[in-house]
């Protein structure tokens, strides 16, 4: 990282507090994190670490107590949704362990939905081409039923590539995946890192999905540690 431009995503001192029955409940604290402009970085923890919560606010899915974040070159702490969602439309992609997909559309409009959103003429013609990208080129016109865990998932990843995003947020992508098809989804998150320089940060239980990065950083307490152990 040899300058700031270098830098897709930044953290300073972000900590994140949820009111409980019980009084007030600390899941993230005092957070610092940079991540470069098409770097890998993974972030393990044990379940209720607060993985999840710290992607959904690097993602601009949820905003902090307490702190700055800044993506893809803007300040997103302090926008309102509907502002932050403009961005996310515009830079970020987000896969999701239970592949969000919806029931009533085929995998092809799923995946033209972003983008129809946007008003893009060419949506078909782009969720065919980003199909085909994650080898479901003749899978199109099937529903989500009628697809197995892992080209659901790959249906996931292709809704989320299909805008071409700069940044890429996968939470634990191959979590409902067996392990041979858990491998298979992970080949294509890097591949799609590495042919688009696109920025992947992914939260994970999966020890060998997150040594595929470059970076590996682990939390505990809702606190950030330098390297996973």
């Amino acid at each position: 990282m040899s300058s700031d431009n270098a830098i897709q995503i930044s953290a300073r001192d972000v900590s994140k507090s949820v009111a409980g029955p019980d009084g007030r409940i600390d899941i993230l604290d005092c957070v610092d994190l940079d991540v470069a402009t098409g770097a890998s970085l993974a972030i393990v923890g044990a379940s209720g670490s607060g993985k999840t919560t710290l992607l959904g606010l690097l993602a601009g899915l949820d905003t902090p107590t307490h702190g700055e974040i800044s993506l893809a070159g803007a300040r997103i702490d302090g926008l309102d949704e509907e502002r932050r969602a403009a961005l996310r439309r515009r830079s970020v992609g987000f896969v999701f362990q239970s592949f969000h997909l919806l029931p009533a559309l085929t995998a092809e409009e799923n995946v033209m939905l972003p983008l129809e959103l946007d008003g893009r003429a060419d949506a078909r013609e782009s969720a065919i081409a980003a199909l085909a990208d994650v080898g479901l080129a003749a899978r199109g016109h099937h529903y989500p039923h009628q697809l197995s865990g892992g080209e659901q998932q790959r249906v996931a990843l292709a809704r989320a590539f299909v805008h071409r995003p700069r940044i890429l947020f996968a939470d634990e992508p191959t979590g409902n995946l067996d392990q041979r098809t858990g491998r298979a989804v992970g080949d294509l998150l890097f591949e799609l890192n590495r042919a688009h320089a696109t920025t992947l940060v992914l939260a994970t239980h999966d020890l060998a999905l997150a040594r595929r990065c470059a970076t590996v950083v682990r939390l505990e307490n809702g606190r950030l540690q330098a390297a996973a152990a």
